[in-house]
């Protein structure tokens, strides 16, 4: 018999990743997996019992090949014709080098009320600094993990 875990066993912890050179893809895989707790033992997939994620230097964040230019993130306003595109380069000249990672997290969620509670548990910082140091967050090195998460210029 399976056991699932009950809202008041739920323990929740945070963690910090510096996204520095860091690549995307394997950033977020790495974040959306800490935020829907498949890294823990009890994890249930009805129930959020994912941890906190802080990821800071999100400006440094890199691509592989092309991708910085040619990749196009695409929105619809829900008016006819009203397809919006964007690209990741465009996106860090509006200062909004955080919004790659949401969204690449984002859509490794399921989709759902559940995903996005998860997603709020998720903190972007664009510099060194953020104001959850007195969660003393645990510091996860995204190198050690693998040694292609980082790209060494």
């Amino acid at each position: 018999m399976t056991k699932f875990i009950k809202k008041s066993e739920i323990q929740s912890k945070w963690f910090e990743i510096d996204a520095n050179n860091a690549v995307v893809g394997r950033l977020a895989t790495v974040v959306s997996k800490i935020l829907r707790g498949k890294n823990k033992p009890t994890f249930t997939p009805h129930m959020d019992t994912g941890d906190f994620v802080v990821v800071k230097n999100v400006e440094k964040i890199k691509f592989t090949g092309k991708k910085f230019q040619n990749k196009k993130y695409y929105k619809h306003t829900g008016y006819p014709g009203g397809i919006k595109e964007i690209t990741p380069e465009k996106l860090t000249e509006k200062d909004q080098p955080a919004e790659i990672l949401k969204l690449a997290v984002k859509r490794m969620l399921p989709r759902g009320p559940l995903a996005k509670k998860q997603l709020t548990k998720l903190k972007i910082y664009a510099g060194e600094q953020h104001p959850h140091e007195s969660q003393s967050p645990e510091v996860l090195n995204l190198s050690t993990l693998n040694k292609k998460n980082i790209i060494n210029n």
